[in-house]
């Protein structure tokens, strides 16, 4: 009898105790009103483009813009030259698009970056290889690769996902979402590759800028100050700055 009280006490003492502690938790527990988001897919199904700028694109643009002057002479750029001709504008000279396979008028290189031989070394002064990496599996491979396609002293700018949704490919048989990465693995195999000292990683975003990539809301429906808050727990997007040696 005794112990079948005590073991009564015992819960009710838990009881008590896990209510005074959702009690002193603001907003309190089971109090949080969730509104639109209480549903279990995503409020746009395609990352937020039909609803204005992506969120990730908000932080892919930014480092791009901060590295501009990165972006002259020629430069290789993967699927399209967009970002090439918005940031390096009249600084650039030859601009060159990238495909794993052939199509598009902008296009005027065919490759796998993790066996693209045919592509002379030491061509490019500069790489824009926007979240690509992580639909290569072989990605230290692809890096191999930039690194040996870039002029002594050239750049590699390039963004990939902390946080994302699985990117469908299209057409199917194309590519296929294979990685996401931290802050710590990329400086880790960056440096494989590239000097330590000139490669610069950087983590972007926050719980909030999270939850609205995630939901597929677009740059509109936030504002500035909750997008440029990083949160070092929280890394939806991650942007690598690595540079080749100059020559001797």
């Amino acid at each position: 009898m005794l112990n079948r009280a005590l073991a009564k006490t015992y819960r009710w003492f838990h009881i008590v105790r896990r209510k005074l502690i959702s009690w002193t938790r603001w907003p309190p527990v089971g109090t949080v009103e969730w509104g639109y988001l209480r549903r279990v897919t995503p409020i746009s199904d395609h990352f937020g483009w039909d609803r204005g700028q992506p969120v990730d694109r908000y932080y892919i643009e930014k480092f791009l813009q901060e590295h501009r002057h990165d972006i002259h002479g020629r430069v290789l750029e993967i699927h399209d030259s967009q970002y090439t001709n918005q940031f390096g504008g009249s600084q650039v000279s030859h601009p060159e698009v990238l495909n794993l396979t052939p199509g598009g008028s902008q296009i005027n290189i065919v490759a796998d970056l993790t066996a693209a031989d045919h592509v002379p070394s030491e061509r490019f002064d500069c790489i824009i290889l926007t979240q690509t990496l992580m639909l290569i599996y072989d990605f230290k491979a692809a890096l191999r690769t930039c690194h040996r396609i870039l002029k002594p002293g050239g750049v590699l700018l390039t963004t990939f996902p902390g946080i994302c949704r699985i990117c469908h490919p299209d057409p199917p048989e194309d590519w296929e979402d294979c990685w996401r990465f931290t802050k710590s693995g990329a400086q880790k195999f960056f440096a494989e590759v590239f000097p330590p000292a000139q490669v610069k990683v950087q983590a972007h975003g926050n719980v909030l800028s999270a939850i609205a990539f995630l939901h597929g809301l677009a740059v509109e429906e936030l504002r500035p100050e909750e997008l440029d808050y990083d949160d070092p727990a929280i890394e939806l997007l991650i942007t690598v700055r690595a540079q080749k040696p100059p020559a001797s």
